[in-house]
């Protein structure tokens, strides 16, 4: 039997998909643990799972918090890489050093957001997995933009040699990418592509049972008619007032009933078929959903496309746009622009949505691969596969 440290940055998106995986390895056997700022992760963990907190300084929280919302482009990325990804990474590595004291892990399971834990793998020559857990990031937003990539490359191998990993190795590496195997939480037919080294593994999503005791008032979705659910996600609601706002506009003029993830008061007036409440147990209402309005986070579009639910995507930054871009591209969605959307746009694209066989079918064979793909069951068995732990 094996040990495996999970590394997740304070990122729900990025934790959730991994605590499945983490169920399997240990029903199977195997030792396993977290190690992340305790900030978002540590409440996620089931019970009984074991979490080494790896403790964040206040600057870096704060950097966290900060938001830059009007960024775009090339000013979006650096702020991505220099104010959040670097300064995390210098933070966690004295404490990801600490989690392997600790653990003992034979391999580490290393998010890409999470570079502490490549730094820490490559110092101590630790076998470990790439956790891809959003399909946007198997691209490089920075390749059309040398000089930025240049300035980027070099903050975080300078991460790299602060952790005590030698010069050759950190002028070589590629951060995002282990070289033995990256965990995708997603398949080729919603990607677009099969065009990767053997050593992806697309194990489409990992959707475990998640305990969620959020109250709900279930009578809402006995009403006939479609029902709809506008969600823009734990991180990106505070964004939402305006869009919010049209999509009750839109849906008031649908046959259909809809529920929107947000403070009432934030909101505002809503039509009789609308209901606003700040937060709902998603994974059990999606199946009694049949179209979703999200910014696309990798998760939320995921679990739609599990319950072959078509979407309606609004993105506003990071990987967002990426994900959209695959959505339309599997035919599984249609994409609206978050900042310029109104009321009449959005009700076209629900119209879309609810009633194209089309994008219906687009969504059902997406949810048909991931499936096939086998989730967090195969992804134990890639872990048990790595090269370095079999020779071992």
């Amino acid at each position: 039997m094996s040990r495996f440290l999970f590394v997740v940055p304070p990122m729900a998106g990025h934790v959730n998909p991994t605590l499945p995986v983490g169920r399997e390895l240990a029903a199977r056997g195997h030792d396993v643990a977290w190690a992340g700022p305790p900030e978002v992760a540590e409440a996620l963990m089931p019970p009984g799972a074991r979490f080494i907190r790896v403790p964040l300084s206040g600057r870096v929280r704060d950097h966290i918090a900060a938001r830059a919302d009007d960024l775009r482009g090339a000013a979006a990325l650096k702020h991505l890489v220099g104010d959040f990804l670097v300064p995390l990474a210098e933070c966690m590595v004295p404490g990801v050093h600490a989690a392997v004291e600790r653990f003992r892990p034979d391999a580490l399971v290393v998010d890409q957001q999470a570079l502490a834990g490549v730094a820490v793998a490559l110092a101590r020559d630790l076998p470990w997995a790439t956790s891809a857990t959003t399909s946007a990031l198997l691209s490089d937003p920075l390749e059309l933009i040398p000089k930025v990539r240049d300035w980027a490359d070099g903050l975080q191998r300078d991460v790299l040699r602060a952790a005590g990993v030698d010069e050759r190795t950190a002028a070589a590496v590629d951060l995002r990418f282990s070289p033995q195997l990256v965990l995708v939480f997603s398949t080729p037919a919603f990607v677009g592509s099969d065009d990767f080294p053997g050593h992806y593994a697309f194990v489409g999503p990992a959707i475990g049972a998640r305990p969620d005791d959020t109250p709900f008032p279930w009578a809402w979705l006995d009403r006939p008619g479609p029902h709809v659910l506008v969600s823009l996600g734990t991180l990106n609601w505070h964004n939402g007032g305006r869009f919010f706002a049209a999509a009750a506009e839109a849906l008031g003029g649908l046959e259909a009933h809809a529920v929107i993830v947000a403070p009432p008061e934030l909101v505002g007036a809503v039509p009789p078929n609308v209901l606003a409440v700040p937060r709902v147990p998603q994974l059990a209402l999606l199946p009694r959903i049949d179209a979703v309005v999200c910014h696309g986070g990798h998760n939320t579009v995921c679990e739609a496309l599990a319950h072959g639910v078509p979407l309606v995507v609004a993105p506003i930054r990071d990987d967002q746009p990426a994900i959209a871009a695959q959505v339309e591209a599997a035919g599984a969605g249609v994409r609206v622009m978050f900042r310029r959307a109104g009321p009449e746009a959005l009700r076209s694209a629900l119209e879309a949505v609810l009633g194209d066989p089309a994008l219906r079918a687009g969504a059902e064979r997406v949810q048909r691969s991931f499936a096939a793909a086998g989730g967090p069951a195969t992804a134990a068995d890639e872990l048990e596969g790595l090269p370095a732990l079999v020779v071992r």
